[in-house]
Formats: C-alpha cells, sequence, structure tokens
C-alpha cells in the first residue's frame, strides 16, 4: 500500500436533502487529506441535487435514477480510484479522525480486508446519545472460522464499514434487490473472506431522526422477512456462509407465515417471494430444512421472534 493511499468515501442519499450537507462536511473535513468523495444520488426529488452542485469540484458527484441503496453502492465503487472505500449514509457523520485511524491500521496489517468501527447512535432532535453498536471483538479480528460454523456477528451498520478495494471488488456488485439495507451484504461477506480490524472509538455518528429505515423501528417487524432475501443472495455467492444464511432464513420464514409476503422496503414487497423460498429449500439437505423449520417454529412462540427494530447497542 501506498504511504497515503487514496481514500475513497461514497456517500450514498435518497431524498435527505436536510442532512446530506452535513454529511459531505463530515467528509471534507477530514484529517486525512488523500480523499476522494463520491456521492451518490439515488433520484432523489428534494432538494439533494442542489446541495451536492453546490460542492462543485470538492466531490465527485453520481447521478442517476432511482434504484435503491444496493445500486447507489454499485454506482459510487465504479466511480472510486481508492484503495480503501468508506461507506457514509447521508444522514450520518464521520469524526474528523475516522479515515486517518482506518488508514494506520489498513498501512499496518496487509493481511486485513477490512476495517470496521463502533458507530454512535444520537437523537437528531436533542442531540443526546442513544448508545453505541457492539462488536465481536476489538483490534485485528479472524471470524472466518466461527462463521463458517454458523456464529452471528455484531456488526456496525452501514457508515461503520471500510474495506479495502481488493476484497470490496470481490463482493461488488450487491444484488439490486436491496432497495434498503444493502449494507447488510458487504457486512456479513466480508468477515468470512478475510482477517479484519475492529476499532472501539466511536468515530461515526448515526443521526435517529424518526426516518430511519429500521434503526429503532419498532413498527416494522415486518422487515424481518426480508432475511429470506439476504440469505438466498449471500448464500448463493458465498457457500461459506451457508450456517449463517440458515439462521437467517429461519427468521425470515416465520416473520413470512405471519406476513405472507417479503418486505424489501417497508411497504414494499418482493414479488417471486414463493420462488425465491423455494429455490433456498432446493439448496438444502433434509437435515437442513428440518433445522430451519425447527428454528422457524421456535420463533413464532410468544417473545422468541429476534427484534428487528434495535441494533445490538451497548
Amino acid at each position: 500500500m501506498d504511504s497515503n493511499p487514496l481514500v475513497s468515501i461514497i456517500i450514498n442519499n435518497y431524498n435527505y436533502g436536510s442532512f446530506i450537507a452535513e454529511a459531505i462536511e463530515s467528509a471534507l473535513n477530514q484529517t486525512y487529506s488523500a480523499i476522494e468523495i463520491i456521492v451518490v444520488d439515488d433520484g432523489s426529488t428534494d432538494n439533494s441535487r442542489e446541495v451536492i452542485a453546490s460542492y462543485k469540484d470538492q466531490i465527485i458527484p453520481v447521478l442517476k435514477e432511482n434504484g435503491g441503496q444496493a445500486s447507489a453502492y454499485n454506482a459510487g465503487f465504479a466511480a472510486t480510484s481508492g484503495e480503501i472505500i468508506c461507506f457514509l449514509d447521508s444522514d450520518d457523520v464521520f469524526l474528523p479522525e475516522k479515515v486517518a485511524l482506518v488508514v494506520k491500521e489498513f498501512k499496518a496489517d496487509p493481511e486485513i480486508g477490512w476495517c470496521f468501527n463502533t458507530v454512535k447512535l444520537v437523537n437528531y432532535k436533542t442531540n443526546q446519545e442513544i448508545g453505541q453498536t457492539r462488536q465481536n471483538g476489538v483490534g485485528k479480528c479472524d471470524f472466518r472460522d466461527l462463521v463458517k460454523k454458523g456464529t452471528s456477528l455484531y456488526v456496525p451498520p452501514s457508515s461503520g464499514l471500510c474495506f479495502r478495494r481488493s476484497l470490496l471488488a470481490k463482493i461488488i456488485p450487491i444484488p439490486e434487490v436491496f432497495i434498503n439495507g444493502a449494507d447488510g451484504y458487504p457486512m456479513k461477506a466480508a468477515p468470512v473472506l478475510s482477517p479484519g480490524f475492529m476499532i472501539e472509538e466511536a468515530l461515526t455518528i448515526m443521526r435517529v431522526h424518526g426516518d430511519n429505515n429500521s434503526t429503532l423501528r419498532k413498527d416494522r417487524p415486518q422487515l424481518q422477512t426480508k432475511n429470506i432475501v439476504n440469505a438466498y443472495f449471500l448464500r448463493t455467492k458465498f457457500p461459506q456462509l451457508a450456517k449463517v444464511c440458515n439462521r437467517m432464513f429461519a427468521r425470515g420464514l416465520s416473520a413470512y407465515w405471519k406476513y405472507k409476503v417479503i418486505y424489501i422496503r417497508y411497504g414494499v414487497p418482493y414479488h417471486n417471494h414463493q420462488e425465491l423460498i423455494d429455490k433456498y429449500f432446493a439448496y438444502l439437505t433434509l437435515q437442513e430444512k428440518a433445522e430451519i423449520l425447527t428454528r422457524a417454529i421456535y420463533y413464532r412462540l410468544p417473545g422468541k421472534a429476534p427484534d428487528s427494530a434495535n441494533l445490538a447497542l451497548r
């Protein structure tokens, strides 16, 4: 790696014109200078594009038709040149030293392919801290064997994720069925492909403002059904994740039995849901099918369904 590797910050945005300037400013105000900022606007209908245009040549704008978060990540990655790629949602912000600390870890150990950091959740209206995300480890971590055995990891959301380009290139493109929650695809794939580094310090702030798609939303349990989609596409490309995907699929299947539809975004169904379920079951051994059905039935019991409204906080 170069002594001062170029870092690409991909900011994905859809109708967050009231937030995006703060996200861009937080990227511009990094203490590390070798950065490029790719701002992908996914067909916003508010004032987002006017805000983006005001930054002129300080950023690289990618203006596209609405296709969802996965398509925004894919388009953003295609526009990058950096050796290190960082994701930033347009309603979140980086602390000034974030990129410098991430670069330090990548330079120190050429073996690591990802570097994740704690994310602090803050109430946007009161500026009060709600909590911080929880990770499975601190420092250098190699979860490859654990994940293959079926261990589900606590991993930060999108704005806490950074990747070595060579690793992310093995994950991208993200299937564009993921209109929201596309960060779940690389965050689960990366730990099974490479060792990485967990920075305990909270270097990212997530604003909780009431319009978040799923964070701390107790009114959207239907989104649990999206685990079926996640499990199918992850297992298709990364068979090493089979046991993790089976657990995800069981959670989604349990919710599907209740809601009779798979949601890829609240209110937006995945139309080929039964076909997807049938395809996933076609991958399975009889023992796996029995385990999934048993787990899905267990999740139907009162108080046993995983809570999709909360990140793992500490």
